[in-house]
């Protein structure tokens, strides 16, 4: 349990190699784009690599008593067409990668999504949301440079290193030898570099993933931050988080504040080496002059490396980010056997079962009962006796530890997820609306339902009451969170979005808690409806709206300690009695 709650919040640190392994199985997909944007990068090197010859031949021409002009112009001509070829190949290698590296992301972001919409609803409550959406966003993005540039571009630094190196050493092996000591120096200064960035950017990605945490989480409470006049303590938090993040980029400024200037100062060294040895070693200008570009050709991809480097160092951080999500199994799956069914008679039945979101702090203890088809059943009790959870169960938002849960006598675990939730119908105290129309939040975007059967769901629910009293009827436009509506309004709604989807068991979670009084009877003569649609399952404070049930369920401390009907239980003088007495008394 510890090490899945370390993958969801990416403290799982992999090894490099495996980072590598699992990275480059997202460009097999892609392999013949890589495989030309590679033939496309040797052409490049090589041509860049031959440049400097052509400059070395008019140097030596030009030192000549007898200047051949037509040869210097020659050579120059040829030397731009080589430039010019060069840069096409640039150009159609960078669209080629371009194309290659989106469509990995592409399915990357697909993959992130899907793995995240699997996940079970604990997994939710232990991974903050904007942690999530920072791996979806800011993480793919950085993966997006790894695959449409930084792996070619080092591959590109690293063929120009060794073929300009090699040419170098065809021009003058002696000279060419004595800076083999320079290029050592060189890459074990990056060796140490590239071990220091990566703990630092694992530290600033895990800086960022807090801040956009506690962005997501404060910008959706700041209605309760204003209220209780908290916005100096928030503050006070976020620049906390900030300058943490402050640190870490700093961290990462230092880091390269030393790196750079260092290998400047042996890019110079090696120049003034270079022309104190060539003469010594007996070079002519124009090999001096070609030394002396090869060696700005050869430090150049090694300081590129180092902003490579970065990039990388960004990408594999983000990466063990993602992996570490990707590698959280999702605790709710189905089976490879399980079952497809279109619809369901109703008849619920508990087998002894047990229940706790962590270890065994049990929220449900032996609990077992039976609700007939089409049957109304009520779950009452005081707040914490498991009354949400039997109805999160039923629809798989969480397993049960012992005992089982069957559908007309088939274990819900043996029910594809798919067809069990499209079976049950849930409307619950808070409605979520997402951003659009009315009718897009009814059939959640079902390009199936009719604008009849639409408006059919909305009048049989009784929302039509007030959706024919606004401008657009069903084509009006809600805001996020549907925070345009009452909270009435948005109930109906959820009720609508219900009913239209046909379902053969319904789940009224508190559905008519903190509603006005008015909006209180339309949602009663709804519900009055819609027990014909199939079996129902209410949680419901309000003892009133309950009193029809066929049968009414009493938990108190995750036990059942009363069942019966609402005159039975009053009969029976017991914590039923009790909770009916408060209320009315009050």
């Amino acid at each position: 349990m510890n090490d899945e709650l370390e993958k969801l919040k990416g403290d799982v640190k992999l090894p490099l190699g495996v980072l590598v392994r699992r990275t480059l199985k997202y460009i097999s997909s892609e392999k013949g784009g890589f495989i030309l944007s590679l033939f496309l990068l040797a052409l490049n090197v090589v041509l860049d690599s031959i440049s400097p010859l052509f400059t070395s031949a008019i140097t030596d021409e030009l030192v000549k008593d007898n200047i051949n002009i037509k040869l210097i112009v020659n050579l120059s001509l040829l030397s731009f067409a080589i430039v010019c070829i060069n840069q096409l190949f640039l150009y159609l290698e960078s669209i080629i990668l371009q194309n290659c590296g989106q469509r990995i992301i592409y399915r990357l972001r697909k993959e992130i999504f899907e793995h995240i919409e699997n996940m079970s609803l604990n997994q939710f409550n232990e991974m903050p949301v904007g942690s999530l959406v920072t791996r979806v966003t800011s993480y793919t993005a950085s993966m997006s440079d790894l695959f449409t540039g930084v792996l070619v571009r080092i591959l590109r630094d690293l063929a120009t290193l060794v073929g300009v190196y090699v040419i170098m050493f065809f021009i003058s092996p002696s000279l060419s030898l004595s800076l083999l000591g320079v290029v050592a120096v060189v890459f074990v200064i990056s060796y140490i570099f590239s071990k220091v960035v990566r703990g630092i950017f694992r530290q600033e990605r895990a800086c960022i993933s807090d801040i956009n945490t506690f962005l997501s989480e404060n910008l959706a409470g700041m209605k309760l931050t204003q209220v209780f006049n908290q916005e100096k303590t928030k503050e006070e938090q976020f620049n906390e988080k900030n300058e943490k993040l402050r640190q870490q980029r700093f961290n990462v400024i230092k880091a390269f504040g030393v790196y750079r200037p260092l290998i400047s100062f042996i890019y110079n060294a090696s120049i003034a080496l270079c022309f104190v040895q060539g003469i010594r070693y007996g070079l002519s200008a124009g090999e001096i002059v070609a030394f002396y570009m090869y060696l700005s050709k050869f430090f150049n991809p090694i300081q590129n490396l180092a902003d490579q480097l970065n990039a990388l160092q960004k990408a594999f951080t983000a990466s063990e980010r993602i992996f570490n999500l990707l590698d959280v199994k999702p605790d709710v799956l189905d089976k490879p056997d399980a079952l497809e069914i279109e619809d369901f008679e109703g008849r619920i039945e508990f087998k002894n079962v047990w229940f706790a979101y962590k270890d065994e702090n049990w929220i449900l203890k032996d609990v077992s009962f039976v609700i007939e088809p089409k049957q109304t059943c009520a779950f009452v009790g005081a707040t914490g006796a498991g009354k949400t959870t039997i109805l999160s169960l039923i629809v798989r938002n969480y397993e049960v530890q012992k005992g089982e849960i069957l559908i007309d006598g088939i274990n819900i675990n043996d029910i594809k997820i798919s067809c069990l939730r499209k079976g049950i119908g849930q409307m619950l105290q808070d409605v979520f609306l997402f951003s659009g129309t009315i009718k897009d939040n009814i059939t959640l975007h079902d390009e199936s339902f009719t604008i009849d059967e639409i408006n059919e769901a909305c009048r049989y629910v009784n929302a039509d009451s007030f959706i024919d009293r606004l401008p657009k009827g069903v084509e009006e436009e809600i805001i996020e969170k549907g925070e345009n509506l009452s909270q009435g309004q948005r109930q109906l709604l959820s009720f609508a979005r219900t009913v239209i989807h046909k379902p053969q068991i319904l789940i009224l979670d508190e559905a008519t808690a903190n509603i006005d009084t008015e909006t209180e009877v339309l949602i009663q003569q709804s519900l009055e409806k819609m027990k014909s649609i199939g079996t129902m399952l209410v949680v419901a404070h309000r003892l009133s709206t309950i009193q029809h049930a066929d049968q009414i369920i009493v938990l108190q401390n995750g036990e059942i300690v009363e069942r019966g009907d609402h005159q039975q239980l009053l009969k029976n003088r017991g914590y039923y009695y009790k909770l009916y007495q408060l209320q009315f008394d009050n």
